[in-house]
């Protein structure tokens, strides 16, 4: 088993997400492991869970591919920032295809004890997907600074 949380971290995107190797959630999760943050808040899961929500994610988006850009170690956690691109072709939270492509964000935080996930915490855009692929309107946080001066002179 892989004994470098980061290491371990990375294995799991690229094996579980990039590949869909179910298989290997039972080699670097815990039996015990509780995650949450993959879907309704505070719901915990274990493994046969979150290889559901895994399969229901990649039967959607089968061309999901997940890029890891940081990891940050301290005693038996590790943070990870990652984005995910994907496109829409499978029906998702009730929504048929839409062949749309979507970007998102997220950041995982991982308990690692002996080379092992026991707990997980994902925190990523699910109201972004959900916008881009159409479901729920556009709304703009920040003001369009280049309309508002055209509008302006």
């Amino acid at each position: 088993m892989t004994t470098d949380s980061a290491t371990l971290m990375r294995r799991w995107f690229e094996e579980v997400w990039n590949k869909g190797n179910y298989a290997v959630i039972d080699e670097l999760a815990s039996p015990n492991v509780k995650a949450q943050g993959q879907a309704e808040h505070p719901v915990r899961i274990g493994r046969e869970q979150f290889r559901l929500f895994a399969q229901g994610i990649r039967s959607a988006f089968p061309d999901i591919h997940i890029t890891v850009h940081d990891t940050i170690e301290q005693h038996d956690r590790v943070a990870v920032r990652w984005s995910a691109t994907m496109t829409h072709h499978g029906p998702f939270l009730g929504m048929a295809p839409t062949g749309r492509k979507a970007t998102i964000n997220g950041i995982t935080w991982a308990r690692v004890e002996n080379g092992q996930i026991i707990e997980g915490w994902d925190n990523w855009d699910q109201m972004g997907l959900l916008v881009q692929l159409g479901s729920v309107p556009h709304v703009s946080f920040l003001q369009d600074t280049a309309a508002e001066a055209k509008k302006a002179s």
